[in-house]
């Protein structure tokens, strides 16, 4: 057994399997990360136009809905499968998806997109089974990967896939039979609130102890340690509570204990000695909305604060910063790039943190909602926007692939 994990440790991670045809098809995380700073624009372009009468988006999904649909089971499962199809060889030592099964993939994936934007030309019942397709094949190829390569610490990931993909499905349900789709949106934001705890605790204190490391620092973050798996848990337990019985003052106790803990986790990770560079501070401040969000969410338990705006501490903080603060430490890492954040990578961390911070606080200044959604929406596609600039020779051409 030692043996065979001494193997393991050593055996080569392969890179850029597809040799042949476009670069953009050689790893998962070329095209799904391109293709999420597009949509991230494009699709907040779309419902800032739906606001303002100047479009009609997502048929008789209705314009909110379909705004909810795309932000978490569009731009953000984009998002997710980038890091996935990228992580999992890490873990395992298997190859990568590339070339053509990673094109089918990525087709899915539009396909989904495409149907939602006019659903009813196509009509309800296909729409939803092209939406529906993209995140039980990403959670398949991820279940391939762990359990053929043994690695069953991971399995907890695919628990975070599988409530994504039955919350997508419930969301389409709902919208269908005229139902509320908010149990759908809290079981998707919950989902991806765990993913982010789960591997935002792997990679947050590791890159962290390595850039302090090469800077001789006395004080590295904490190892993971029992304290770790009791926030994780208790995590579960809010959320699965703020899923099932929101309203109530269990819910928010347990939301108010578990952000918390997740802030006391948050502080041994050293993040204070990390403001010389921005990309790693990023990963520590996008990590800060999952205890802010525990706690803002907690608030609204109890009525004193708004539902969506809590929602939106989780989703365009905790979702929208750290996929950015994941996507472009990525790109430069796997493409050959410095590990050093340039003058624009940050000026789209401070864009995006704008528009995270922001879009909550018109439950603070209701007489303003039209322009704090308006500076929200503005500052997140820009922040997407010069994400995609930046990248886009990096994903479609450079071959250097590397951790």
């Amino acid at each position: 057994m030692a043996t065979t994990d001494i193997a393991d440790k050593r055996k080569p991670v392969p890179r850029g399997i597809a040799s042949t045809g476009p670069a953009l098809f050689s790893y998962g995380f070329r095209p799904f990360f391109l293709l999420a700073g597009i949509w991230a624009v494009a699709a907040m372009g779309l419902w800032i136009a739906a606001l303002s009468g100047a479009a009609e988006v997502g048929g008789s999904y209705g314009a909110p809905a379909w705004h909810a649909h795309e932000m978490l089971f569009g731009y953000s499962s984009a998002a997710l499968a980038g890091f996935l199809l990228t992580a999992a060889p890490n873990w395992t030592g298997r190859l990568p998806v590339s070339g053509w099964p990673l094109v089918g993939l990525v087709l899915v994936w539009i396909a989904g997109r495409l149907a939602l934007l006019l659903p009813d030309e196509l009509g309800i019942g296909p729409s939803i089974t092209i939406d529906a397709a993209f995140l039980p094949l990403l959670l398949a190829i991820c279940a391939r990967e762990i359990i053929v390569g043994r690695k069953w610490k991971d399995l907890k990931v695919l628990a975070g896939l599988s409530a994504l993909a039955i919350a997508n499905i419930v969301f389409h349900l709902m919208v269908a039979r005229g139902g509320d789709v908010a149990v759908a949106n809290r079981l998707a934001v919950g989902a991806y609130v765990m993913l982010i705890s789960i591997i935002g605790g792997r990679v947050v204190p590791s890159f962290t102890r390595n850039w302090l490391a090469k800077r001789h620092a006395i004080s590295l973050p904490a190892p993971y340690a029992h304290f770790d798996t009791a926030t994780l848990l208790t995590g579960v337990v809010a959320l699965v509570l703020w899923v099932l019985l929101p309203g109530t003052p269990l819910t928010g106790a347990a939301c108010a204990l578990a952000g918390s803990l997740h802030a006391v986790r948050l502080a041994r990770w050293q993040g204070w000695q990390t403001g010389a560079e921005a990309l790693v501070l990023v990963l520590h401040v996008g990590y800060a909305f999952v205890p802010l969000g525990f706690l803002i969410t907690g608030m609204a338990q109890f009525g004193w604060i708004e539902p969506v705006a809590a929602l939106h501490v989780f989703t365009a903080g905790g979702i929208g910063v750290m996929t950015l603060a994941i996507m472009s430490r990525a790109t430069r890492g796997h493409t050959g790039l410095e590990l050093a954040a340039s003058p624009t990578t940050g000026i789209s961390y401070l864009l995006v943190l704008t528009a995270a911070l922001s879009r909550p606080l018109t439950a603070i200044l209701p007489e303003l909602t039209q322009e704090l959604l308006a500076l929200s929406g503005i500052c997140w596609m820009a922040g997407f926007g010069l994400y995609v600039l930046e990248y886009v020779p990096a994903l479609t051409r450079r071959r250097r692939d590397r951790a």
